[in-house]
């Protein structure tokens, strides 16, 4: 059985395998690493199957920026063990953070990801709401936003400014 739960010291070098392992590189699980030392506001979870780590997904600040700044999370990195894929993990991964989210009164998350994905959680291309990547190049899309509360994104557009760890993973 399948739960969804905060992660726990002991299961980072678990996490870093199925990073590893799903994305047959290791720069995501170094990515996941820096962000939890950096980022002290971050949500970090992991699917459990019986005391095995079968995916996990981590969210961050993000900082759209223009005359202001407003903050909301961005959505990365995200994995599910091979051996574990078409389970329905990554969909208990996403719903699971975004609830927890929405109910800590989160405006937004932002996704660089797959469009054919991500949009069945009700995210969408973010340029819809004037809001770009920092990146250059990263296709229209692929930079999606979840909006979680309609009031705070009614007048906000600019740049989403994600943690300088992921330029260096870039």
């Amino acid at each position: 059985m399948i739960v969804i739960r905060h992660e726990k010291p002991e299961d980072i070098p678990l996490i870093y395998s199925v990073h590893e392992q799903a994305f047959k590189r290791d720069e995501e699980a170094r990515l996941a690493d820096k962000l939890r030392q950096a980022c002290a506001d971050h949500l970090s979870l992991v699917a459990d199957d019986n005391g095995s780590i079968a995916g996990h997904i981590m969210f961050t600040p993000v900082l759209i920026k223009n005359d202001k700044v407003t903050q909301g999370m961005g959505l990365a990195p995200m994995a599910v063990s091979p051996s574990q894929q078409r389970r329905g993990i990554g969909t208990l991964l996403i719903k699971s953070g975004l609830q927890i989210l929405q109910d800590k009164g989160c405006p937004f998350v932002i996704v660089l990801g797959h469009p054919d994905y991500y949009p069945r959680f009700g995210f969408q291309p973010a340029s819809r709401f004037n809001i770009k990547s920092q990146w250059e190049g990263v296709p229209d899309e692929a930079f999606m936003i979840l909006v979680l509360e309609d009031k705070v994104l009614r007048n906000i557009s600019g740049v989403a400014i994600f943690s300088d760890k992921f330029n260096e993973a870039l």
